[in-house]
């Protein structure tokens, strides 16, 4: 029996790893709830799972409020694995507190390892706790790591290098298999093959409107622009130690294959199945066991024709804009996420046209001069960086 605590519990994840542990109670108990604004529901779940803990980030005439009360509950005794759902940096300081607790982590958030892999993961190896990923990306190249793992003591050419798992965590080593590439796959989202004018006057619904997976708001237009790729981009590097040159993404319309593997001999390991996040958020919660589940299997013959084609980086300039944040480092991967939830939050409310979030990103990049990326630095940045994006916005 696992004892869980849920940040995040009425958003997409949080709903969804709620409905997962419901179908093994004999595995897991929810001991802690929070939620950013929605009490209503929270107060639901708490109800419905028998929860005595709750908190919300927003004031609440009846719930304990605040990120004391969210760290609190992270850190709470007698809870074994915090699962990390909530939207947005503010998910990074009971992350932080929960592993220096000796929590295991269950890691949905993008933002937590995208502003902070550079303190978070050293973290996680100081106290030995393992953090495993949510994003069915992440969760695919997890997979197939695990799947090639072999014995330390394994003879192996002295050249080559591989990813080894420590501690829940994949890093990567001299000897062993040789990991050549990771590499992370695409939808391509809802405007997958038109050009940069063809998405000049696209609205809100259109970029909404994914064409195999249903999320939040804000997540589905980081779909739509691909800066979903380009956070992903950036949490692999932190989560399975790997130099960013050694990660690509390829377009794959269908959603089938969540990553791969490549290895240093051309071989290439795949993660399979169908677009539904309740399998990798159950295997995470399980790791290392796999529990039986009522979601319905992938069949090859149901999808004969799996394509895959290249990033269209011209149109969608994301993943790079990503890409040059981590190669500046220090805080500016922090100041690009907090840009671009700004952007993507103003495109939702109709405030700029949608080309226009990239451009944002760029433009709040271009007026920050990297920092060193300690908690201060990376929460200060955060606040600048948004104000910064907001002014930009007014400006249009």
């Amino acid at each position: 029996m696992k004892r869980v605590v849920i940040l995040g519990s009425t958003g997409s994840i949080g709903t969804q790893t709620l409905d997962v542990i419901a179908e093994h109670p004999s595995h897991f108990e929810v001991v802690g709830l929070a939620a950013r604004v929605d009490g209503e529901l929270l107060q639901e779940q708490a109800a419905r799972f028998g929860v005595r803990r709750i908190a919300l980030y927003e004031p609440h005439a009846s719930i304990p409020p605040g990120m004391n009360a969210i760290v609190d509950l992270a850190t709470m005794a007698g809870a074994d694995i915090v699962v990390v759902s909530v939207a947005g940096v503010i998910g990074l300081i009971p992350t932080i507190e929960a592993i220096k607790a000796g929590k295991d982590i269950a890691l949905a958030s993008k933002e937590v390892l995208v502003a902070a892999g550079e303190l978070v993961m050293p973290l996680v190896r100081k106290h030995g706790v393992k953090l495993t990923p949510i994003d069915s990306e992440h969760s695919a190249i997890f997979q197939c790591i695990e799947g090639a793992a072999r014995p330390i003591s394994t003879p192996q050419p002295p050249s080559s290098k591989t990813l080894r798992l420590r501690s829940g965590q994949a890093h990567l080593e001299e000897g062993g298999t040789g990991i050549e590439e990771l590499i992370l796959t695409a939808s391509g989202g809802p405007f997958r093959g038109r050009s940069r004018a063809d998405l000049a006057g696209v609205s809100v619904e259109d970029a909404l409107n994914h064409p195999t997976w249903r999320m939040g708001g804000k997540i589905t237009i980081d779909s739509a622009t691909l800066m979903n790729k380009g956070l992903e981009t950036i949490e692999a590097r932190w989560l399975f130690d790997v130099p960013i040159e050694r990660l690509r993404v390829v377009v794959h319309p269908q959603s089938i294959i969540h990553s791969m593997v490549k290895f240093w001999d051309g071989s290439v390991l795949a993660q399979m199945g169908w677009p539904n996040m309740r399998l990798p958020i159950l295997y995470a919660l399980s790791h290392p066991d796999r529990l039986p589940n009522t979601l319905k299997p992938w069949n090859p013959i149901d999808t004969p024709q799996l394509t895959f084609e290249p990033v269209d980086d011209a149109t969608f300039p994301s993943i790079r804009i990503a890409r040059d944040s981590m190669n500046r480092g220090g805080t500016m991967p922090c100041v690009m996420n907090a840009a671009n939830e700004e952007a993507a939050n103003a495109f939702l409310r109709g405030e700029i046209p949608f080309l226009a979030i990239p451009d944002l990103v760029e433009g709040t990049m271009a007026r920050h001069d990297p920092l060193d990326p300690t908690l201060d630095n990376l929460l200060a940045s955060d606040v600048l960086a948004r104000e910064i994006a907001r002014n930009l916005i007014q400006a249009l």
